[in-house]
């Protein structure tokens, strides 16, 4: 708050006591100085929660706040993140998204492909094993079974058991965004920074467990 508005609230036997020099003048000015850090902060406080303009040390807070807590879990308070910031931040961004959609297929490749930037997870249930689910992670994805375990488990229905593999290296590759959709697929749409596909036309929204 400036000087001159601080000024303004006072009295007016105040206002006339603050000339220049005075010591009612100075302790406005110590005021002004006091008041500039958190006058500062508070003009782009909303910066603070876009997740692609808020500092990198708040992003893993954030998480937090859209229900995503299992992504950053860590042993320690001092470990350093399991993934890079930049994913964390697309996850922030799709957070009301992944809400929306948690408990069902859709929901849980969208969050893994976000977290490990990699696509081709496939999604099994054996008909053998009612309420069971195979996750198969791919190559690219292998060196990252723990965060992926850790997003399986907190994705899936509550009354699902879960079993995480990981693909033969010389699985086939998934096809490029760029490539043709074939029929019956849905389109690529773009949500934030990070392209996330939308759910098939013809599947009906799954309620999340």
């Amino acid at each position: 708050m400036r000087r001159a508005a601080i000024e303004r609230l006072l009295p007016a036997a105040y206002q006339r006591a603050a000339g220049p020099g005075s010591v009612l003048g100075s302790l406005l000015d110590v005021m002004e100085a006091l008041h500039a850090p958190d006058e500062a902060v508070l003009a782009d406080v909303d910066a603070l929660f876009g997740p692609y303009r808020t500092p990198d040390g708040f992003v893993a807070y954030l998480t937090r706040w859209v229900a995503m807590d299992h992504v950053v879990a860590a042993p320690r308070a001092d470990a350093p993140l399991p993934l890079p910031v930049g994913r964390l931040r697309d996850l922030v961004a799709h957070g009301a998204l992944l809400a929306r959609w948690r408990g069902t297929p859709y929901g849980m490749r969208t969050a893994l492909e976000l977290a490990t930037g990699v696509t081709g997870f496939v999604l099994d249930e054996p008909p053998e094993r009612p309420f069971h689910l195979v996750v198969r992670v791919p190559p690219d994805a292998a060196d990252r079974l723990a965060l992926v375990t850790r997003i399986v488990e907190a994705e899936k229905p509550a009354a699902v058991t879960v079993e995480v593999l990981t693909s033969p290296i010389d699985a086939e590759a998934p096809e490029s965004d760029d490539a043709e959709p074939a029929a019956g697929v849905a389109t690529v749409r773009a949500v934030g920074r990070a392209h996330v596909p939308a759910p098939l036309p013809h599947d009906p929204p799954e309620e999340p467990s």
